[in-house]
């Protein structure tokens, strides 16, 4: 057997970045819902460091401190493990959500999606329709030309430089932010983080756009070993639409051979990825929905069913039922809730608090001159609530022990404190020479903050 094979064959080619997206301004249905969520995330975004609860930021994650606040929850480096329950909780709840209904965060909720459509809008502002930038891109300079360019890349900054400084104000508090923004007081640390996201988001929403979504996002990548046949996704009816080809709105499609699809190339022109949906399903589409709106509206002009390009699945561009339930979608739904109620049970059983027993290194027991058996500890006292409280000390399995601490043990919000404490007790009150007990510390204030440590008492 033989193999004809070309020298062109064997020319290994470098890689050639494909020509820039130019993405039409839609209005639509779609188009609405998004922009009404995207309007609401980003309102949520910038004003929830403002928000106070209890006097205080009501999101804060002090990563000097190693102090991550949420409302009326304090979280430190020991709770990360919750952190494991949150993510997976966020990866059931994203399995079953792209089984169900497709790649909808990607095209509604993504923050990349959100500012990427956010700076092409500034885009379209100053530099005008598609076919306008186009044609001012292949113009050669001039003072027109240098001015919206300018001008556009100059606002794309500062507002990369605004949500820079909005996400930095969720890890260093909001007062101390914009007061040394202000007074230029930013510290080291601060000013490199700030221009550090304000030149990833500039970056990524003005430059790079979609192949942030081709390229580097693990999403699209995996998002087809959800995908079954009845995945809501966006696809084309090839079906109604072929044989496609532009024609006159008075002229009759199907004497012509004609389908619906009038090839007029507006769902590649609205598209973030610049992709063909005709060409049929794709890892690069984000099921944003541009492309339905922009048929949608060629089918109005022509008089057409809308439709042609839709929210549908597999099955049903098939002609067959469609079972939304199926065993894929509820076994991902009921591990989606069965996470989140364990969850919720792990988060109700937290006590905010935590405690270290530390023994005396110097001498395991000691007896005082009155014939009484002493040992002596050092209780690491850490205070996980936002309220300083006052705690009481008791021991338990010690029949008539004595204990010694400091009198109105006091500790603040998130401080840990030192606390000595001596145990005494008549040793023939003691049959063993180790005797196992437990120190109960317990909130005065709140008596359900209550934490037992278990630890041993020795004697001669």
């Amino acid at each position: 057997m033989k193999f004809n094979i070309n020298e062109e064959q064997l020319i290994i080619k470098p890689y050639k970045s494909p020509t820039s997206i130019y993405v039409r301004e839609q209005k639509g249905f779609y188009q609405k819902i998004r922009r009404y969520i995207n309007w609401l995330l980003m309102f949520i975004f910038i004003a929830l460091p403002f928000v106070q609860f209890n006097d205080q930021q009501a999101i804060l994650l002090d990563v000097v401190k190693q102090e991550f606040r949420i409302f009326n929850f304090t979280f430190w480096p020991q709770d990360f493990i919750l952190l494991a329950g949150i993510f997976m909780v966020a990866a059931f709840g994203l399995f079953f959500i792209t089984t169900w209904i497709g790649r909808v965060w990607c095209g509604y909720v993504c923050p990349q999606t959100v500012w990427t459509l956010a700076y092409v809008w500034v885009e379209h502002r100053i530099e005008g329709s598609r076919n306008k930038r186009i044609k001012l891109d292949n113009s050669p300079w001039s003072a027109s030309k240098v001015t919206k360019k300018v001008t556009k890349h100059l606002i794309w900054q500062l507002m990369s430089l605004f949500t820079a400084t909005t996400f930095i104000s969720y890890f260093v508090p909001v007062s101390e932010l914009y007061s040394g923004m202000i007074t230029f007081g930013w510290s080291g640390a601060v000013t490199f983080w700030v221009l550090f996201f304000a030149i990833a988001t500039y970056g990524n929403a003005g430059w790079m756009r979609e192949h942030v979504c081709l390229h580097f996002c693990p999403y699209s990548r995996f998002q087809s070993a959800m995908f079954d046949k009845n995945t809501l996704l966006v696809a084309y009816d090839s079906k109604r639409g072929e044989n496609r080809g532009p024609r006159k709105r008075k002229d009759d499609a199907k004497a012509k051979g004609l389908g619906d699809c009038v090839d007029c190339n507006l769902c590649v022109d609205v598209c973030p990825a610049g992709i063909d949906i005709r060409n049929g399903i794709q890892y690069e589409c984000i099921n944003c929905g541009l492309c339905i709106d922009a048929c949608d509206q060629t089918m109005k002009k022509f008089n057409y069913p809308k439709g042609l390009i839709s929210y549908t699945s597999e099955q049903q561009l098939a002609g067959k039922p469609t079972n939304r339930f199926n065993i894929k979608l509820i076994s991902y739904g009921s591990l989606s809730i069965l996470f989140v109620v364990l969850l919720g049970f792990w988060f109700s059983q937290r006590i905010p608090l935590e405690a270290n027993i530390i023994r005396d290194r110097n001498a395991l027991y000691r007896v005082n001159y009155q014939g009484i058996v002493e040992n002596t500890y050092t209780l690491k006292i850490l205070n996980k609530t936002q309220q300083p409280l006052h705690f009481y000390i008791n021991a338990t399995n010690l029949a008539n022990a004595d204990i010694t601490l400091p009198k109105n043990l006091l500790i603040g919000a998130g401080v840990m404190e030192e606390v000595p404490v001596t145990v005494s007790i008549d040793g023939y009150d003691l049959k063993d020479k180790i005797t196992k007990f437990s120190f109960i510390i317990q909130s005065v204030e709140q008596p359900d903050i209550m934490l037992e440590k278990n630890t041993m008492f020795f004697k001669n």
